[in-house]
């Protein structure tokens, strides 16, 4: 249950945070929706890679006897 509870932590921060400031960023700019668009793309990689370390990090694939 905890690992549930990290993995959706690695994936809800980031999105918000990214998305959030792609919004704030499109509407200084009138870039909408690009800059958010870009930035939950930027969530999604990053939440990716922190999945991904945490996966390899409790005994993933690869990992030797």
């Amino acid at each position: 249950l905890a690992l549930a509870g990290e993995l959706g932590y690695t994936i809800a921060i980031p999105l918000v945070l990214f998305a959030l400031g792609g919004r704030m960023l499109d509407r200084r700019f009138g870039t909408t929706p690009w800059l958010l668009l870009i930035g939950i793309l930027l969530a999604v990689v990053l939440s990716g890679l922190g999945i991904a370390r945490k996966i390899r990090s409790i005994g993933g694939p690869g990992e030797s006897p």
